[in-house]
Formats: structure tokens, sequence, C-alpha cells
């Protein structure tokens, strides 16, 4: 089969027999979004920009998707990913001899193939439909991407550029819900970690940047058992006036692999081993925060305990309200009581935010929920950030 180099533009209803509502409410923004991605990297003098899809086309993707997470291959849900790519703007497409309809019973059928990260079904249109012409692992900057997270919830990302797969989220849709990833400027008391996911860091770092707290986020949610991590100003045992002790896993001297792969010479980041050894040593960082009590991390990323108890610093008040802000588009500033935000690691984790307010804490629900809590200066109060949207 031949494929047409032109945007698909037809009914997007042909693709599904169905519609998925909220997959037309947000087709419009998802695309104007894309649109600035796109002339923002060409500002930037990045080459190989993707194709931009068209309205149409990106409802039809979700859509599909959307009806393909709700069914079941043997028992399992589909963890499939879709790139709006044609094959030559892919770099060693694996093609189908015959292209699969962007269908949910296509899709469903293919998934156990393609559920690794980083593999991705190639979408194009042909003769006025859509298809599956196959699958590749290479896609071009700003590319129109579609995961599927979990049942009837849909991630859409843009491809960051460069060769370590880094994407950026643009708008998350579960069931009738879409919420979009505010592309707004950020906040000067903003957390860097936060900055580094939402894209708000420089554009120009996208392609070879590495941000250590968001891949220990990352695996911290992914190992889904729930976890604490705190980070800690180096050099320093103020933290200690906030920890039952002893603590009873302590690290001496403390575990600085990570240290040592974060500060080693620049040109070895763009080493695969070094990636590999850096990926090797996250996992298993995060891995600690299973345990039951707080990891403690400092900034410079030498590991000092896990397994520890907080406790509310001697003299000081129990923290009894916090602000809470997520960061997508409409989201207001909501002032809470700690317990309204989780259990027992949420009202720690907080806590020992108030008493050490130079000090980070991460916190993995078992649901999927993630909170990073920080002092913030403007309100002078424990800020919590909930930052899912961003880690999925």
């Amino acid at each position: 089969m031949h494929f047409s180099q032109a945007p698909w533009t037809g009914d997007a209803d042909t693709v599904m027999g169905q519609t998925y509502p909220a997959a037309q409410r947000a087709a419009p923004k998802i695309h104007s979004l894309f649109a600035a991605h796109a002339a923002e990297a060409r500002r930037r003098g990045q080459d190989n920009i993707a194709t931009l899809p068209e309205i149409e086309t990106i409802e039809a993707i979700v859509g599909a998707a959307f009806w393909a997470s709700l069914r079941r291959e043997e028992g399992y849900w589909p963890k499939i990913s879709l790139a709006f790519v044609g094959p030559h703007e892919a770099s060693h497409p694996l093609l189908l001899e015959r292209p699969l309809p962007l269908d949910a019973a296509a899709l469903t059928r293919v998934a156990p193939a393609v559920e690794r990260a980083g593999i991705h079904l190639g979408i194009w249109p042909d003769g006025g439909e859509l298809w599956v012409w196959g699958t590749t692992s290479s896609i071009p900057a700003t590319c129109f991407v579609v995961e599927v997270a979990a049942p009837g919830l849909l991630v859409v990302k843009h491809h960051r550029g460069g060769d370590q797969g880094k994407f950026a989220n643009v708008a998350v849709l579960e069931g009738d819900q879409i919420k979009v990833v505010d592309q707004g400027a950020s906040p000067p008391d903003r957390p860097a970690l936060l900055a580094s996911l939402a894209g708000f860091d420089s554009m120009a770092s996208w392609g070879d940047s590495v941000n250590i707290l968001v891949q220990l986020a990352v695996s911290m949610r992914a190992h889904g058992r729930g976890g604490l991590l705190l980070v800690v100003p180096p050099g320093t045992d103020g933290w200690r006036e906030s920890i039952v002790r002893p603590i009873a896993y302590a690290v001496t001297p403390p575990f600085a692999e990570l240290a040592e792969l974060c500060h080693g010479a620049p040109a070895d980041r763009q080493r695969r081993e070094w990636r590999e050894s850096l990926a090797r040593v996250v996992h298993s960082v995060a891995g600690l925060t299973a345990v039951d009590g707080a990891t403690i991390m400092t900034s410079e990323y030498e590991l000092l305990a896990f397994g520890a108890k907080i406790a509310r610093r001697k003299g000081w008040p129990q923290i009894d309200q916090v602000t809470v802000t997520e960061p997508i588009e409409g989201a207001v500033h909501r002032l809470v009581d700690p317990t309204e935000l989780g259990g027992t690691r949420h009202l720690s984790a907080a806590q020992f935010v108030h008493d050490q307010p130079d000090a980070l804490a991460f916190v993995a629900s078992q649901d999927g929920r993630f909170t990073v809590f920080a002092w913030s200066a403007g309100p002078t109060m424990v800020h919590a950030h909930r930052v899912e949207v961003l880690l999925l």
C-alpha cells in the first residue's frame, strides 16, 4: 500500500463507528498546542519536525485509543502508544505488508507485541482513511503521540527531539474529564523539578538534559507500592530533628553512586552505558521508597537512609493547612487540611516540609497520585503540587 504524505481530513466517525465526546472537545485545543510546539521548534532551528495532524485526525486517533483501552485481549488491557508519523518520517520502520485499520479490535489484537516502552504504532492516512502501517521506535520532534495508560485513561504527548526518548505531556483524558497541562510561565517559587516535568525549563536543553528527580519520581510511581522520598540540603544535620532515632536503615557512608554519575564529565552523558547505569541506580534508589517509612537523600543525590520515621520537630506546631495546586489549565489554589490529600505519608511529608522548609518531599500513592511538597515563600506555608498528570 502506498501512503500519501497529505494530512487526512476525513470524518473521525468513520474510524470507529462511534465517537468519543471528550476527543471531540479536546481536539481543537490539542491541535493549537501542537502547532505552537512545532513553531517553537522551528524558531530554535530544530531539524526533523513532525507533520502536524489535522483536528479530525487528532479526534480519530484519540477516539480509537480510548475504545481500545476498554477492551481486553486474553484478560489483559492493552498498553499501546500511537504516533502520527509516516514510514518516510521514521528511521528503520517495521512495515506491515497489509496495514491494519485504525479501530479498537485491531489495536487490541496487536497490543501484546508493542507494549514495551519506546515502541509506537505508526498511524498515517491513505485513500481517505487512517491506517496502522507498522511500528517504529524513532519519531521526529513534536510528533503527536497518544498513550493508553489504563482503561479509559489516555495521555497525549509530544516528542521533545533528540535520541533519548524524551516526551512532554500535553493533555490527559480520563473518561469525560480533560486535563490540559498548563503551558504558562513558571511561578517564581515553583520547584525546579516541576519546571522540568512541565517543560518550563530551557527548551534548548530538551534533547539532552537529564533531571534525576524527574526520573526518581517516575520510578517511584511505577513500582506501585507507594513511597516517600525526602530531599534535604547537603552537609547539614538539621533534618535529623524531624526524624525518629535511631534510624532503622541509616546508610553509612552515604551511598554516592548516583551522585558520582550526575557529576561526571558531560561527554559521558551521551554514552549509552552511562544512561543504562543511571537508570539502574535510579530504579534501585526508587525501590527503597517502597519500604515503610521515608527514604532520605541530599539534593546532591547522596542516599542517607531509608525506612525512616518522621516526627514533628520539637517546639514546632502541628501543620493544619496546606495550599494545593495541579499544573493544568483552569486549576485554582485550594487550602485544605493535609489529611485530605491522603494517608499517613501525606501528613508526615507535609509536616516534615513545614518543619524543614529547605527540604522537598515526594509522595507516591498506590493509586497513582503523586504529590511534591515544598515550602512556598509567597503565602509562607507548605505547597502541595499534585503532578501525576506530568508523570503518566
